[in-house]
């Protein structure tokens, strides 16, 4: 005989030779040749000593726990006096009743959209995080869901999640914001046959996400490709020197020649630019040697020009000393001074002819 007692807040599990008998709760028992197996009331029952499906025969027993029975396409979150507990997947568990109030979500998974009232806060949980897929939609972006490969909806800036299951969900992004394109060191070819670089740049912007997205592979690529045959296009029909003339044309003639190609790719250009026009080493020794010869020439222009002013000069100059003996006679004084500033001494020799000389040069014809 044996003495067995069930405290409160257990339970026992009565068995003689490995087979079920009863249950019983708390109190004092006296058993001969039986064995009894206790379980906590406010804990599951892990590990059942026979099978389930034995214990389910009493409908005492029965009455005093939660049977979950969880599918492969489930799981059942558990909650403990309103607390997250943990999540059961497929199996079959058992909760005992009376001194813990459990509450069971049940989730299925064959579905893709989350539609059970479950804490965002528990999503954080490793438990059911591994069962959730997330997406991160930016709020400057829009992104378009596929499920299976077929378009659904598009989704604005936010944290989306979905059951994990075999059926396929892809997001694919587009930035709102204003974009830069570069079409950068692109080596053209003029009309006239000169070898150049070009650096140029365009900013645009999504406006039709389906668009550009699902009508369009790598809307990005095929808008620069539109550039750049935009860009072939203009540069093979102009001369070099119109090009460096007025190199807003090049801009202006892409942007008009991409708009219709870039409305077929779900943006809008809104404004393009060149930034460098750069000549190639051998164009470039050439475009030197032309730049030097312009600008001799326009040296020999202005050294012309100089000339004849002042060959104009000495003319008028000539003719009023013509007109005038006395304007003659102070220009012959004024070269005579320029003379006598670099002699330090004269000396004078020979016959008395030179002193007469002398006084001719500086007397006053009347």
């Amino acid at each position: 005989m044996k003495r067995v007692r069930i405290n409160a807040g257990t339970v026992g599990l009565v068995f003689k030779n490995g087979d079920y008998q009863r249950v019983v709760t708390q109190g004092v028992y006296w058993f001969f040749g039986k064995k009894v197996v206790k379980y906590s009331l406010s804990e599951a029952m892990e590990r059942a000593p026979v099978a389930l499906e034995i214990l389910e025969r009493d409908e005492e027993l029965t009455a005093m726990w939660h049977q979950i029975d969880v599918l492969d396409t489930e799981l059942v979150v558990v909650y403990k006096n309103d607390q997250y507990s943990q999540v059961l997947t497929a199996g079959r568990y058992v909760f005992w009743k009376g001194m813990v109030d459990y509450r069971f979500t049940r989730v299925d998974l064959s579905k893709i959209y989350i539609t059970e009232a479950i804490e965002k806060s528990l999503f954080a949980k490793y438990d059911l995080a591994k069962h959730v897929r997330t997406f991160d939609v930016a709020a400057t972006e829009k992104a378009v869901m596929l499920v299976d490969d077929v378009y659904v909806k598009t989704l604005t800036g936010g944290t989306y999640r979905f059951w994990k299951n075999a059926t396929s969900i892809k997001m694919i992004h587009a930035d709102l914001r204003q974009l830069q394109l570069e079409v950068a060191g692109q080596e053209l070819l003029t009309k006239d046959k000169a070898a150049i670089r070009i650096n140029f740049y365009a900013q645009y912007k999504v406006i039709d996400i389906e668009k550009a997205l699902l009508g369009n592979k790598s809307y990005e690529k095929q808008l620069y490709v539109a550039m750049q045959l935009a860009l072939r296009a203009f540069i093979g029909t102009h001369t070099l020197d119109e090009l460096l003339e007025n190199k807003s044309q090049i801009a202006n003639a892409v942007f008009e020649d991409t708009k219709t190609a870039a409305n077929k790719l779900g943006v809008t250009v809104l404004y393009c630019g060149i930034r460098d026009v750069i000549l190639t080493g051998e164009m470039k020794d050439i475009m030197n040697q032309v730049l030097v010869a312009q600008k001799r020439a326009q040296a020999n222009v202005i050294t012309r020009r100089e000339e004849t002013a002042s060959t104009r000069s000495l003319l008028n100059t000539a003719k009023l000393m013509e007109d005038n003996q006395m304007l003659f006679k102070l220009k012959e004084m004024e070269y005579v001074e320029k003379i006598a500033e670099k002699i330090g001494e004269i000396t004078v020799s020979g016959n008395g002819s030179m002193v007469q000389q002398l006084t001719d040069l500086f007397a006053v014809s009347k």
